[in-house]
């Protein structure tokens, strides 16, 4: 454990270091640039999972009962008490039993051991904290200082392990995708003055520099053991996709939506460093857990970090911290204005009370502590914290594409599609949600109501745009949207785990869909799915492993046995949203419910209808389903290695087997058909977003190089233009072959799961090691200040007294929104049953305004952009005819200054000061002209009277006295 931010600080700094090589090196690595970026998330990637091997080592946790894993619950967690307490500003009341507080050590021997190196290490609750850098610090050795700090959890263990993992599979096919960068691209989609079409060099080198500077940003957001160190990153990932977005910068759009990205993540900015001031100005500090450190060679202090002091021990109930309630506690004066008591700030008032007596300083101190309490039963403090909660969630807002700053996730896929694979859907965006789960425990119930209520808007925003899209990628990005808002929600409601699990499990299966929508756009040179269709037999891996994510994000399952990776974290939610609504009792909290199986549904159905029109029925553009063609191994052996993972991410540990045998078979099949000696392909990739390239250019192509696939019509000619192997008999994908590996992993797999299940360690899973990361005090019932509603426990919905109740209806209403979403998208795109230009027809004003994206782009453009605009314009007619016209004529009046002075001072002083001394001059040589006769007797008598003249000077008033 002690090498654990040495490790993490590695896997940070290496893409760092791969940024920076690049950005020195670009010209001369070339394509090479791939391997170094690759090269370092490898790397950092390794580590991270060595880290984890080293956490479990340490940190093996015991088996949950979270999703649906059967287990035995244990007696002290079985009855699980709310208790309200009489002070209704403490909140969150009863912590579960057992957790010991963030700031409780190891073990004596252990934390005098840790205090040295300034760590801190829980043993209930595991958690490591310490510093790496001090930048700054601020009133002696105990004043406010600003650091850079680590906190390692198990939430940080899964987060490297999945950012890190997600990365590579994305460098691997970028290196594929964006191979068209290494030669001059002439970019179809830019028209010059004189109509030509922009030819420009390739930025290779330049896209992984970007991505590996993305890697380093989004590695330190998640290792940041403070909320100043995240905003750094914060802003870091916020740059780096603004360089993304904007990758082809000529086009107008791709610009426009860069601007459109750094713009609206500003506006949420501006409100996390709102809350970012409250904290500090009230705590005191930035960190989030307690850092023991040593002052001076043998004094060593813990300073409290923000958990600490939000959720002070033993209970961890969520309070008020004092420096809050002080600093906002008042005093009537005596005095009213307009029948109101005029109020003063009570800190003011003991402090001026006691400051004649001599111990003034001691004894205020001691009175305010001890009026503390009082205040804060009264109320006082309370709105400071909203108001911090509330100003970290709006910069969340705008980094998770919230209502009402979603606007500009979908106009995002204007970047590469790599981009949108691994910033836009895996990681930048989850960050927001992220550092909601983060800052969970200091967040107020209103606050948490705020964010449940903003997750629910974006999540049916998100789902009913996709309903109207047909651009593939768009389709993927409002289905981000969405769940980035169905996560939200969770959270909101109190579902930690949940919220957090279904992160984890869409990071997997979302990158996994945009990189198959990527890999369809390289066939068909289109996004539209419009020209689309039957593409299921050209592409038959992109086709399965699109169909798993599919099936992944709308949490398809066998009820209460086993299920895509969707099914664990989505039936979470909708379980926590049920039990949110059963202890409320009102038509309000169950809406969050009802909404949230309707959003289910909702998913289920615009995702299915993406897969059918793409890969089902009939071509509906014979020239690009022609065209159409598998992507190379490069491209595609990500998406199998991805596709697994969307399917297995959730699962117990004791399944492992199942992928070992899945993943056995994979590589055995491109060990037969040589997929591994095919990574290098010299065929031209296609460069993005369907027009990129006209059809002119991909014809031309494959008139020269043909493609590496039988399913293609040229594939045997290209193979020999390209000296690869002779072209495989058979598809790289057949049914007998998929049969077979079905039921070798499902027997094989059950075998090794009975061997795991007889060691005693089966507790591993993506839910056990969530639950070690859960922030004390949250699992438990809490109810706000200023709202009656109840928070339950996350754990009620899963008591073996509420399956029937809780865990049973929400299973089958899950599964019954998935299963009516495919038969519903199924029959209007696959079989035909239902006409979907009739719904248009019947709904065309609900159609316009899906199409419309809900007009909010429109409504922005007229009370934001366009008022902005009349206001620059009036400024800068300002500018222009006042300010610039002031400055004109100051201009003007300094030259007609500098006119009269020349005149006057130069011309006439100065000038004729001198040109009167040169006249004095020339007067007087003039006068000595007379003496100059050219006589030598002359000169010889003037030399001689003047010899006398001196010799007589020196001989009569020299004294050789006055000499000495």
């Amino acid at each position: 454990m002690d090498h654990l931010p040495t490790i993490y600080g590695a896997a940070v700094l290496l893409p760092l270091a791969s940024f920076f090589i690049i950005l020195l090196f670009a010209q001369q690595l070339g394509r090479f640039a791939a391997w170094v970026a690759t090269s370092a998330i490898l790397i950092g990637g390794a580590l991270s999972f060595w880290a984890l091997v080293i956490w479990l080592t340490a940190h093996f946790p015991p088996a949950v009962h979270g999703g649906h894993e059967q287990h035995e619950v244990e007696a002290q967690k079985s009855e699980v008490r709310s208790e309200i307490a009489e002070d209704r500003f403490v909140v969150a009341l009863v912590q579960e039993p057992g957790h010991q507080p963030a700031g409780g050590h190891e073990a004596p021997g252990h934390a005098a051991e840790e205090a040295a190196h300034g760590e801190h290490h829980a043993a209930e609750y595991p958690v490591k904290t310490g510093e790496y850098y001090t930048l700054g610090q601020f009133g002696g050795p105990r004043g406010l200082r600003v650091t850079i700090s680590y906190y390692i959890d198990a939430l940080t263990v899964i987060m490297f392990c999945m950012v890190t993992f997600i990365a590579s599979c994305i460098h691997f096919y970028a290196a594929g995708y964006m191979h068209d960068e290494l030669t001059d691209i002439t970019d179809a989609e830019v028209a010059l003055a004189g109509g030509q079409r922009l030819r420009r060099p390739g930025r290779y080198p330049r896209f992984f520099q970007y991505l590996s500077l993305f890697c380093f940003s989004m590695l330190g957001l998640v290792l940041a053991g403070n909320i100043a160190m995240v905003f750094v990153f914060w802003e870091l990932v916020g740059i780096c996709s603004y360089f993304l977005i904007g990758f082809y910068i000529e086009r107008r759009s791709a610009s426009n939506a860069a601007n459109k990205a750094f713009i609206v993540n500003r506006v949420g900015d501006f409100g996390m460093i709102i809350g970012l001031m409250v904290i500090w100005s009230t705590l005191g500090t930035f960190s989030f857990g307690d850092i023991t450190r040593q002052i001076g060679s043998d004094e060593t202090i813990t300073e409290p970090g923000i958990f600490s002091l939000v959720r002070p021990g033993p209970d961890h109930a969520l309070i008020v911290p004092d420096a809050m309630v002080q600093a906002d506690a008042q005093e009537p004066t005596g005095e009213t204005r307009r029948g109101k008591p005029v109020m003063t700030s009570a800190l003011a008032d003991i402090v001026r009370d006691h400051a004649s007596s001599r111990a003034g300083l001691e004894s205020a101190q001691s009175e305010i502590a001890s009026r503390t309490p009082q205040w804060r039963a009264q109320g006082y403090g309370y709105w400071l914290l909203v108001v911090a909660g509330l100003g970290i969630f709006c910069g969340c807002v705008g980094k998770s594409a919230q209502f009402p700053l979603h606007v500009w996730l979908p106009d995002a896929m204007e970047g590469p599609t790599p981009v949108s694979a691994l910033v836009h859907s895996a990681t930048m965006v989850a960050a927001g949600v992220y550092l909601v789960g983060r800052f969970f425990p200091v967040f107020a119930p209103e606050v948490l109501l705020v964010i449940a209520t903003i997750g629910t808007i974006t999540m049916l925003l998100g789902a009913s745009i996709a309903f109207a899209a047909y651009d593939i990628k768009r389709v993927l990005a409002y289905s981000t949207v969405s769940q980035l808002g169905l996560m939200m929600l969770s959270l909101g409601i109190g579902g930690w785990l949940a919220g957090l699990m279904h992160l984890v499990t869409h990071a997997f299966f979302k990158s996994l869909l945009f990189m198959c929508s990527g890999s369809v756009i390289h066939a068909v040179h289109s996004n539209d799915m419009r020209k689309m269709g039957g593409l299921w037999s050209k592409m038959p891996v992109t086709a399965i492993t699109m169909l798993i994510g599919c099936l992944a994000i709308a949490g398809v399952s066998v009820p209460f046995i086993v299920g895509f990776s969707g099914y664990y974290s989505k039936d979470a939610i909708l379980e926590q949203a049920l039990s949110f609504w059963r202890t409320n009792q009102t038509p309000q909290a169950g809406l969050f419910f009802a909404l949230a199986v309707l959003g289910a549904a909702m998913t289920t159905t615009y995702m299915f209808r993406m897969w059918f029109m793409t890969f089902v029925g009939q071509p509906r553009d014979r020239h690009a389903y022609d065209h159409a063609h598998e992507s190379p191994p490069v491209m595609y052996l990500p998406l199998v290695v991805l596709a697994v993972m969307a399917v297995s991410v959730a699962w117990n540990y004791q399944y492992i087997g199942y992928f070992a045998i899945a993943a056995a078979f994979f590589v055995g099949r491109g060990l037969q058909q040589g997929w591994f000696q095919y990574l290098r392909s010299s065929h031209a990739e296609h460069e993005d977003v369907g027009h990129e390239k006209p059809h002119e250019y991909h014809d031309a192509t494959h008139a020269q190089t043909g493609h590496i696939f039988p399913a293609h019509p040229h594939a045997p000619e290209a193979e020999v233009l390209h000296g690869a192997r002779p072209a495989p008999s058979e598809p790289p994908l057949t049914w007998g072959w998929v049969a077979v590996m079905l039921v070798s992993t499902v027997v094989g797999g059950w075998l090794i799961q009975q061997g795991i299940a007889k060691t005693g360690h089966e507790g591993l899973s993506l839910a056990a090691l969530l639950e070690q990361a859960r922030p004390q005090g949250t699992l438990s019932d809490a109810r706000g200040a200023w709202t009656k509603w109840t928070w339950p426990n996350e754990h009620t919905a899963h008591l073996p007294e509420n399956a029937s109740s809780i865990a049973m209806p929400a299973t089958l209403l899950a599964t019954a929104s998935w299963a009516g979403g495919i038969f519903l998208a199924a029959a209007f795109f696959w079989w035909g049953t239902l006409n979907p230009d009739d719904v248009r027809r019947q709904f065309a004003p609900v159609y316009n305004l899906l199409v419309n994206k809900w007009w909010f782009d429109e409504l922005y453009d007229a009370i934001f952009v366009q008022p902005t605009m009349v206001i620059s314009r009036v400024i800068a007619g300002i500018d222009k005819r006042w300010i610039d016209g002031f400055l004109d004529w100051t201009a003007r009046a300094c030259v007609w200054v500098s006119r009269v002075w020349d005149l006057i001072a130069d011309r006439t002083v100065v000038d004729g000061f001198v040109n009167l001394f040169a006249a004095w001059t020339y007067s007087l040589g003039v006068s000595l002209h007379a003496v100059q006769t050219g006589r030598i007797r002359q000169y010889v008598m003037f030399i001689v009277i003047g010899a006398v003249a001196i010799f007589i000077l020196i001989s009569f008033f020299f004294s050789p006295t006055l000499a000495r």
